[in-house]
């Protein structure tokens, strides 16, 4: 039977805001709740024309678009609300990234998937302000970056600098960053300042396969590769004063460093073990997806709650890994500025994760109800007296990091009220790809990549420079577009904007 031309396809999506589109019932199969996708005018041509590539494949070729992933989720027992769609959003493994989804907890037909985490468990960013000013540091840009090349393990291969036993990597995936206290790899502030206190308390080590931990014995501290980086960065500008103060990084010219890392091995093995075994549970219990890349299980099952223990575990895991790193960047800012870590003001301004599901309130159809929310390349954004953010951020509402792609703007944003009600307390969580890697590697040469750099007055230091090609900002949706998409949509405020000055990458 033909599949539906693209003219039909789009008879599906009606543009319901400035910035917004709801996708129907009926786009794809079995649909319980419509989904929808903010998008402004410019790159709304990303995703329209994603969608007609695949409609002239007639068979797909094995590809699904994002809006295509994001009305297949919209299918899944339990699901409530909407399936929503960010503006960075991308075609994914099952789920889309940048795809929010939440579940009923009370549903006994409600399920959790792995697709809607990701195989980079808790890959999220942290930032870290100085009182360091750009022209105290401009004339060692060169120096910073290799000194934090030298102290930061990265690449593909790269491994801790310190010995891990497997009963320290046992007590990790326990207690996440309260283990990296217990080991002076972090401050007493750095803990409040993070998602979740750095520590997610169902964790259950025992739940983790033997290969997975040997994957993430040797990988404790390290940054990796891919995507992942560490930037030192300055504050270019300040659009909410008050917001920008109280996290301590109001001033234009002030540097800052972002580390953008995950569960590295560990957490891969993760959601690799856990597909393998709800593809057997979905045969038990009958449980009927439109793509068998939505692999799940019953939250309730021993399959669902053993992937939300061990999944706690790899969050832990990459808690303690940015804890890890955030230690190796203040040795290397001490030994190279010769002052301590406390007098350069080295705190964390907050720590957040892009894929990750959590157990969280909010409030659907009236009624407050207990939700699975899986945010899978999105940013947990809550409003202003929520109780799940730290005391001095009340005000203010979450901070929200957003991670530029090599060589380009990230911003800090702030939780909204609005987002609250609207995408289960979620926004962006950087730029999202327009290309895919294969792509970028025909497209563009590494030399190239590292020349642009250079011409814009960054510093970089890579492991693998033939990789680079994958994250130049070619790449990538304009970073910017996608942050003032969220701000007009009202579902987080944007607060600062950083530029960086250092990249470090695998």
């Amino acid at each position: 039977m033909p599949g539906r031309t693209f003219a039909e396809e789009k008879d599906y999506l009606t543009k319901s805001g400035a910035v917004q589109y709801d996708v129907a019932k009926g786009f794809v199969p079995n649909m319980r709740v419509p989904g929808r996708v903010f998008v402004n005018d410019d790159l709304s041509g990303l995703l329209f024309g994603e969608l007609e590539a695949c409609c002239d494949r007639g068979s797909h070729g094995g590809f699904l678009p994002a809006v295509k992933q994001l009305a297949n989720v919209a299918a899944l027992p339990g699901i409530v609300g909407r399936s929503i769609a960010l503006p960075d959003v991308h075609s994914g493994y099952g789920f889309a990234i940048g795809n929010v989804a939440a579940f009923d907890m009370d549903d006994k037909e409600a399920v959790v998937s792995p697709g809607g985490v990701g195989f980079d468990i808790n890959c999220g960013v942290r930032l870290i302000r100085t009182n360091l000013m750009e022209k105290h540091v401009a004339k060692h840009k060169e120096t910073l970056a290799q000194a934090l090349f030298d102290h930061i393990p990265v690449g593909v291969g790269s491994q801790s600098l310190f010995p891990v036993t497997a009963k320290d990597l046992d007590d990790a995936l326990r207690e996440g960053m309260d283990w990296s206290l217990r080991k002076k790899h972090a401050w007493k502030e750095d803990i409040i300042h993070c998602e979740e206190n750095g520590r997610m308390m169902n964790a259950d080590p025992s739940k983790v396969s033997q290969r997975a931990k040997k994957r993430g014995l040797p990988q404790m501290g390290t940054l990796g590769a891919g995507n992942h980086y560490a930037e030192v960065q300055v504050v270019e500008e300040v659009f909410d004063q008050a917001a920008a103060e109280r996290m301590g990084i109001g001033t234009v010219g002030q540097v800052c460093i972002m580390i953008h890392s995950g569960s590295r091995g560990l957490g891969h093995q993760v959601a690799t073990d856990a597909l393998t075994t709800m593809e057997r549970a979905m045969k038990r219990d009958a449980i009927e997806v439109n793509d068998r890349q939505l692999a799940c299980a019953r939250i309730a099952s021993q399959e669902g709650q053993d992937y939300l223990a061990a999944m706690a575990c790899a969050a832990n895991y990459a808690w303690v890994n940015r804890s890890t790193m955030t230690w190796l960047t203040r040795n290397a800012f001490e030994k190279l500025f010769n002052q301590s870590a406390e007098e350069m003001d080295m705190h964390l301004v907050y720590d957040v994760s892009h894929n990750i599901a959590k157990i969280e309130q909010h409030e659907v159809d009236g009624q407050v109800r207990k939700l699975l929310v899986h945010r899978k390349g999105a940013t947990r954004a809550f409003p202003p007296h929520h109780p799940m953010i730290p005391p001095d951020y009340q005000l203010i509402g979450q901070p929200v990091l957003i991670g530029g792609t090599m060589g380009t703007s990230s911003y800090v944003l702030t939780g909204t009220q609005k987002g609250m009600e609207e995408t289960f307390g979620s926004t962006c969580h950087g730029a999202g790809r327009a290309k895919s890697r294969n792509e970028s590697r025909k497209q563009l040469s590494h030399t190239q990549v590292l020349d642009n750099l250079k011409a814009r007055g960054i510093s970089i230091r890579v492991a693998s420079p033939k990789l680079v090609m994958e994250e130049a900002p070619e790449s990538y949706k304009d970073v910017s577009a996608v942050v003032e998409t969220c701000h007009e949509a009202g579902i987080s405020k944007i607060a600062v904007k950083l530029r960086p000055i250092a990249v470090i990458k695998g």
